[in-house]
C-alpha cells in the first residue's frame, strides 16, 4: 500500500469522529450553504495536517512543547467553543450577512483554532502511522505524501458531511433557522463545557 493510500486512510479514520467543528460545519452548511461548510471542514484538516506532519517527521521538540501545556491549548480551544456556541443561543432568526472575504476568512480561521487547539492530537496521529507502518521521522517526500494523504482523507470526510447536509437543507425547510441556532448552540456550549471540565484535576 502506497504512503499516499495510507495517508488518506488515516485521515478518513481521523475525520469520523464528530466533535465540535463538525457540529459547526453542519450549522454553517445548514445557515450559509455548501460553500461555507467547506472552507469550516478545511480549516480542521489544514490543523490536523500541522499535527501530522508533526508525528511524520519526528519533530519531537515541537511535539514535547505542546503535549506539556495541552491542558491550556485545550482551555483556549474550549473558550473559543463556547463563545461560539453562546452567541448562536442568543441570535435572532434571521440567518447572519457573511462579508465576501472577512467572513470566509473567520470561518476557516475559527475552525483551524478550534482544531490546532488539540495537541493530543500528535499522539493519535502516532499511533495510527506505527498501526499502518509509517515509522516517525520520515524523509522529506515521503513525509509530505503522508501529510497529503491526511489532508485528502480528512477533506473527503468534511466534503462528504456538507454534501449531505447541503442535500437534507433543500428537502427541509430553512425558515426555523433560529430553531437550528439554538440547537447547535447548546451543542457547541456543551462541547466548550466539556472541555473545561476534563481541565479539572482529579
Amino acid at each position: 500500500m502506497s504512503l499516499l493510500l495510507k495517508g488518506i486512510l488515516i485521515g478518513l479514520l481521523f475525520g469520523v469522529p464528530v466533535g465540535a467543528v463538525g457540529a459547526m460545519t453542519v450549522q454553517r452548511t445548514w445557515e450559509h450553504g455548501i460553500k461555507a461548510g467547506l472552507l469550516t471542514g478545511m480549516g480542521s484538516s489544514i490543523a490536523d495536517c500541522i499535527y501530522a506532519a508533526i508525528g511524520a517527521f519526528g519533530l519531537t521538540m515541537v511535539s514535547d512543547f505542546l503535549l506539556e501545556y495541552q491542558t491550556a491549548i485545550h482551555l483556549a480551544g474550549g473558550t473559543i467553543v463556547l463563545f461560539m456556541g453562546i452567541r448562536l443561543l442568543f441570535r435572532k432568526g434571521e440567518a447572519a450577512k457573511i462579508p465576501a472575504v472577512s467572513g470566509r476568512v473567520r470561518m476557516f480561521l475559527s475552525s483551524f483554532l478550534i482544531g490546532i487547539t488539540n495537541p493530543a492530537a500528535i499522539l493519535t496521529f502516532l499511533f495510527a502511522f506505527s498501526w499502518f507502518g509509517i515509522a516517525g521521522g520520515s524523509t522529506s517526500e515521503n513525509g509530505w505524501l503522508v501529510v497529503l494523504g491526511v489532508f485528502i482523507g480528512t477533506y473527503l470526510w468534511w466534503g462528504g458531511l456538507t454534501a449531505a447536509v447541503a442535500l437534507a437543507r433543500k428537502k427541509k425547510r430553512t425558515d426555523n433557522l433560529q430553531k437550528m441556532n439554538r440547537i447547535f448552540g447548546a451543542v457547541l456550549s456543551l462541547f466548550g463545557i466539556f472541555v473545561f471540565i476534563r481541565a479539572i484535576p482529579t
